[in-house]
């Protein structure tokens, strides 16, 4: 959320921002709304004034008449209040509705576009594999080797329902474990995070309320996080640090559940999009700067790209474009693993930054030194999705045999083996 001050002195760049992100807010209707609001507050908080002076002047008062006719005023001024409280409670729900349809204003570097056709790609890394035979997909492969079941994994789930068996559970597991220490030579502090969070969690992340069909709910009125960003933000809310714990270091392992609502015809068969899946996520929390923010957008981002070339799975980076990008963002990265099979790249992180606009919706703050508080800045990436990974993995080490060459920095932790036999 942005500031609403920021909003009113910034009117022409946040409207222009929105505009850029394709996004229907009017900002003049909001700045009307909210003069509303600081009328309708003036005017309860003079009302209270004068109930405080009179109440102070009754018992001074010699003429118990006129003690009786002020009590009365007050009794009618106090109904007064209810009243304007009851309008202003309107007032201000009204103002949060559009305060939460305000979108951050992009960096003046996201490119211009309506859509994902325009993202920018901005860096490849790596050879394809160049097979003389005919290569198969993941599915296929991972199949016939004994490491997926389908048909069971649709019966116990449903649709996008799987089970990953024999090695196929042993190469997350060892995704898993060389990413553990991958990422703990990076200075992060692990964290295992609940997956169940409160609502207002998904509204401080910003995934709320334009995501909501995409995001599962318990019967008790609480949420499945489809990430661990959620909750490793919901970590610090309503909490005050001290500009020297800054930065702070998160890496967080989660379950993850999605609904995918607006991809029923995309990737229904396979292990690329499925409703449940596990995620190792880096969070930074920063000082209240934009080139801090943009220094460690690009840490983080490129820590994931030197994990998949640990692995040497080619890859891209995109620049995401200002019609594909999020409301809460400021800018993003998408890096995608190439994909055989489909002869083309496929998402497997994004790394977003977001100045203070998550952090003021969970009030999470630190004292400078000059004594201010101001509003840490926030930032996240992926470290490694399970089972997506592996579809890339399985894919460009696949052989002529059917078997799978097991990348070198995950033999370690398969008991040593070459190949997945």
């Amino acid at each position: 959320m942005l500031d609403i001050k920021f909003i009113r002195d910034n009117k022409d760049v946040v409207q222009a921002g929105a505009q850029k992100k394709r996004v229907k807010v009017d900002i003049d209707a909001l700045i009307t709304l909210d003069d509303e609001r600081l009328k309708e507050l003036k005017e309860i908080e003079d009302l209270r004034a004068e109930i405080n002076r009179v109440s102070n002047d009754i018992p001074r008062s010699p003429d118990s008449g006129l003690k009786i006719q002020l009590i009365e005023e007050m009794r009618i001024v106090k109904e007064e209040i209810k009243a304007k409280e009851e309008k202003l409670k309107k007032t201000v729900e009204e103002w949060q509705k559009i305060m939460l349809q305000v979108p951050n204003v992009p960096d003046m570097t996201v490119p211009e576009g309506a859509g994902e056709e325009d993202n920018k790609e901005v860096l490849t890394w790596g050879d394809k594999p160049k097979f003389d035979f005919t290569p198969k997909d993941h599915v296929e492969l991972m199949t016939e080797l004994d490491m997926v079941d389908f048909e069971r994994g649709v019966k116990v789930h449903g649709f996008r329902g799987y089970f990953l068996q024999n090695d196929g559970a042993e190469l997350a597991w060892a995704i898993w474990n060389y990413a553990r220490k991958f990422f703990g030579e990076k200075k992060f502090k692990n964290f295992i995070a609940p997956a169940i969070v409160r609502k207002q969690h998904l509204y401080g992340t910003g995934h709320l309320p334009g995501g909501a069909e995409d995001i599962f709910q318990t019967q008790d009125g609480d949420y499945l996080s489809g990430t661990a960003e959620v909750p490793m933000m919901g970590y610090h809310s309503n909490e005050i640090m001290e500009k020297e714990e800054l930065p702070k270091r998160y890496l967080a392992f989660s379950p993850c559940y999605r609904r995918e609502a607006g991809a029923h015809s995309k990737d229904t068969k396979g292990i690329i999009r499925v409703h449940e899946f596990y995620k190792l996520e880096q969070l930074i929390l920063c000082e209240a700067s934009h080139e801090e923010s943009v220094k460690y957008h690009e840490e983080i981002n490129k820590n994931f790209e030197e994990f998949l070339e640990s692995l040497n799975i080619p890859y891209r980076r995109l620049e995401i474009c200002a019609g594909d990008l999020k409301s809460a963002h400021v800018k993003s990265y998408d890096t995608e693993a190439w994909i055989p099979s489909q002869g083309q790249y496929r998402e497997l992180s994004s790394a977003s930054y977001y100045h203070d606009f998550q952090t003021r919706r969970f009030n999470i703050r630190y004292k400078d030194k000059d004594g201010k508080y101001r509003f840490v800045h926030s930032l996240n990436s992926t470290a490694v999705a399970t089972p997506r990974i592996l579809v890339a993995i399985v894919e460009n080490y696949q052989q002529a045999d059917g078997t799978v060459k097991i990348p070198e920095v995950l033999r370690e932790y398969m008991g040593g083996r070459e190949f997945i036999k």
